[in-house]
């Protein structure tokens, strides 16, 4: 059977390696909690908003006093391409040839400095960034680089995270969002040895031990 692993479940696999087994190989997934639907709705209006000033070769307000834009980045303007990679089932892929195993990730958005590009993803929160917010996402961002360069494509060393928080709500109803820009240091090198850890771990004939702090493991245990 050929899996297809994406960041979110790499992820996963860092959270619990047993959890993780256990959703690809047996198909056996966490109990899913309530998914609220505002990330996905700002994730389709900001692509639009995004793309408005791409088609008029701009960066968008947002941008335009960060340090991207002093850099001389501008939108990634291959409208066909970025429609494959945003597509959550096409994107970006990398087929480990000896197991046949795929990583896919669908991307939000890429900046481009000379030739090299770089990736742009939003990131939709309730309230303002803590130092060690943008740590969350170091693997989604490894991978990403990673799969960029196994296209064929030349990348920067780092990604950008652009977060989007209400500030407040005005006389007439109108929600007003804070952004902030901030710059991840990144390494495919890193991400391509999460790949070959997650291939070894599929490859298990039975699930692997469980991470101690997992509550869904311990859940688990408790109910047999």
């Amino acid at each position: 059977m050929t899996y297809k692993l994406s960041p979110s479940s790499i992820n996963l696999m860092l959270e619990c390696p047993r959890c993780f087994w256990l959703s690809i190989v047996k198909k056996i997934k966490r109990p899913d909690g309530p998914f609220p639907s505002l990330p996905a709705g700002m994730d389709r209006i900001l692509k639009e908003h995004f793309d408005r000033f791409m088609e008029r070769g701009e960066l968008p307000p947002e941008l335009r006093e960060e340090e991207c834009a002093r850099d001389g980045c501008k939108l990634f303007n291959d409208k066909e391409k970025l429609k494959i990679w945003r597509n959550n089932r096409k994107g970006l892929e990398v087929i480990d040839k000896k197991s046949g195993i795929i990583l896919h990730g669908a991307i939000d958005n890429v900046l481009v400095k000379g030739r090299k590009l770089i990736v742009l993803d939003y990131k939709t929160r309730g309230y303002p960034l803590k130092e060690d917010t943008h740590g969350h996402y170091q693997a989604q961002m490894d991978l990403y680089n990673f799969l960029l360069r196994e296209n064929g494509y030349q990348t920067e060393d780092y990604t950008y995270l652009l977060f989007y928080y209400p500030n407040c709500v005005t006389e007439t109803g109108e929600v007003i969002f804070d952004t902030k820009l901030v710059k991840i240091k990144t390494n495919p090198s890193e991400g391509e040895k999460l790949f070959k850890k997650a291939i070894k771990i599929l490859q298990l004939k039975e699930a692997p031990k469980p991470s101690e702090d997992c509550e869904f493991c311990k859940w688990g245990e408790r109910t047999r």
